[in-house]
């Protein structure tokens, strides 16, 4: 923008009509684009001030009636705050007379640069590690290939069916970033429900296939937008594969990078003997640093930030000392909750946004028909996924035990139905520029996604306490419970977990008289000494924590907070 073209919009703004392109450039609130209606008669710092100020106090409002509903049957946080905000857009419809729904304008990089990492690192950096790595090639089953499946169903779906309705021009490249953006699930419904501890192998598969289902689906769309593929030739398509699995790997091996060097560096200066702020501000960086080298490098910022959790989980937690592991735990959970619930609330007032449905409102039966494609080709996919693999997991089971019941695959299935800010991202990325839109077949596309995400969230999530209370029930659950299944990375104490391993507890007050003790030749079989576990605990035994740290080898400095307790 020139000088002039600035100098009129702020005159326009001193008139009393704040322009939301005016701010974006002017201001550079970038992110936090403010609506016209907020802008009446005051000045730009003003009127940001207020805005966000109304929305801290809506995230408050959030947690607060989340906390009161948390035991609720049919409530959870996700869908009291898309309540909220659907409550709360109604609100400022009527003092707008019907003008905007929002108190701020969605940004696809306010979601990408800000909200997503905290979630996603969170979500590796209080992963169970052993019964996620034990399961990893049934999650890496559900969350690749599924993905893949279901983003072939969706994208060839809509591209016979969307042909019979008058949407508007889409391209080949348009039908497939709808099926990257339709097969992104999001789990959080199920998991709020789940417990890890009495169904380790369901909730471990449910929460790890989430993670690498998102990071697929935004690997394949950011694949998508790179290639040209109005002309698919067989060398197109390995170019596709190639960098599709180039993403997947590079991206991994930087976030395993940047989790081992701040393991390192921590380990080796030690910093809180003399400072635990320096600990904790030195995790945090580190862990949003690999994100944004993700980002800068074109890679999956999602699998990078996902492995960097987890590694910084097993070595570098262990090196700090015990209020630096306190705060750390608590501030990544706080941060993770709070971008969800600024996500879903978000979503939830964007959900009246009177711009697109003005658009989508010439064709009423246009927008249905397209949001009952997309929400039957979601159950589709997601069933071609999850039955079919499941049956093919069975089949290299031995035990009945590991075995997924036909229960549990129809718990899997539901976990993967409901849609989420992914989705929503994803269709703004490809449909809109600065959440606006003002041609018809994409104003379809972002409402009928909104209505797909709204549906799924809302009514599937309500279902989700009583289905799963239905084929799981609780007097059930404790026997599916596996002594191996307990991860050494503790969300309590150290101090109050027993040492389980091989089914026999190390707890000396443990009492012995009513446990059954599986005979040695059980358990050889149930535990074989050369397993790849086996192997990679001698090597992290013998290699990597002598070198990087964690439980067990971190170092002794006198004087520190933790140490005295530890010896």
């Amino acid at each position: 923008m020139n000088g002039v073209q600035c100098e009129s919009s702020i005159s326009e703004i001193d008139s009393g009509i704040i322009w939301t392109e005016a701010l974006h450039w002017c201001t550079g609130l970038k992110g936090f684009v403010l609506p016209k209606h907020l802008g009446m008669a005051l000045e730009p710092h003003q009127t940001s001030v207020h805005s966000v100020t109304l929305f801290v106090a809506l995230l408050s409002s959030c947690i607060v009636i989340g906390h009161l509903l948390e035991k609720n049957r049919w409530f959870n946080e996700s869908i009291t705050a898309l309540a909220i905000g659907l409550c709360t857009g109604i609100i400022i419809l009527f003092t707008t007379e019907g003008r905007s729904s929002h108190i701020l304008v969605f940004d696809e990089e306010l979601f990408f640069i800000y909200l997503l990492p905290p979630i996603i690192f969170n979500a590796g950096f209080q992963v169970k590690k052993k019964q996620f790595f034990r399961n990893f090639v049934m999650i890496i089953l559900f969350g690749a290939v599924g993905t893949l499946i279901s983003f072939v169903i969706v994208s060839i779906g809509t591209m016979q069916l969307f042909k019979k309705l008058d949407i508007g021009f889409l391209e080949i490249g348009d039908y497939l970033a709808l099926g990257a953006i339709f097969s992104a699930t999001d789990s959080v419904c199920t998991l709020q429900v789940l417990n890890q501890d009495e169904t380790p192998l369901l909730y471990s598969v449910v929460f790890g296939e989430g993670v690498v289902n998102d990071a697929t689906s935004i690997v394949l769309f950011n694949a998508i937008q790179k290639f040209d593929l109005s002309h698919i030739t067989p060398s197109i398509f390995m170019e596709f594969i190639g960098n599709f699995l180039y993403f997947f790997i590079t991206s991994t091996s930087l976030g395993v990078g940047v989790g081992l060097i701040s393991a390192y560096i921590i380990k080796k200066l030690y910093m809180g003997r003399h400072s635990t702020d320096r600990e904790v501000a030195l995790m945090i960086l580190m862990a949003y640093l690999s994100y944004m080298m993700a980002e800068l490098s074109s890679l999956s910022s999602i699998l990078t930030v996902f492995f960097c959790g987890i590694l910084m989980s097993h070595y570098t937690w262990h090196n700090v000392t015990e209020s630096s592991r306190i705060t750390t735990m608590h501030a990544f959970a706080t941060l993770s909750s709070i971008s969800e619930i600024f996500i879903f609330l978000y979503v939830g007032m964007d959900a009246l946004d009177i711009e697109k449905w003005r658009v989508v409102s010439k064709s009423p039966g246009t927008s249905v028909g397209v949001s009952s494609i997309l929400l039957g080709l979601v159950l589709v996919g997601r069933a071609a996924s999850v039955f079919p693999l499941s049956f093919i997991s069975n089949l290299f089971k031995r035990s009945e035990s590991g075995k997924f019941t036909l229960r549990q695959q129809v718990t899997i299935w539901w976990a993967g139905l409901m849609r989420g800010s992914v989705s929503v991202a994803l269709a703004y990325n490809q449909f809109t520029r600065s959440g606006h839109t003002q041609l018809r077949g994409n104003a379809i596309m972002i409402t009928s996604t909104i209505t797909v995400v709204l549906f799924s969230t809302v009514v599937f999530g309500l279902l989700t306490k009583p289905l799963i209370r239905l084929l799981l029930p609780s007097k059930n659950l404790s026997s599916t419970v596996s002594s191996e299944s307990f991860d050494a990375f503790p969300p309590k104490p150290m101090t109050d977990l027993p040492l389980i391993a091989n089914g026999q507890t190390t707890d000396p007050e443990a009492g012995n008289d009513n446990i059954p003790r599986p005979t040695s030749l059980r358990m050889l079989l149930a535990t074989p000494a050369n397993s790849v576990h086996y192997y990679w605990r001698k090597f992290d035994d013998g290699v990597m924590r002598p070198m990087f740290g964690g439980r067990g080898f971190a170092p002794f400095v006198p004087g520190s907070p933790t140490e005295p307790l530890l010896h």
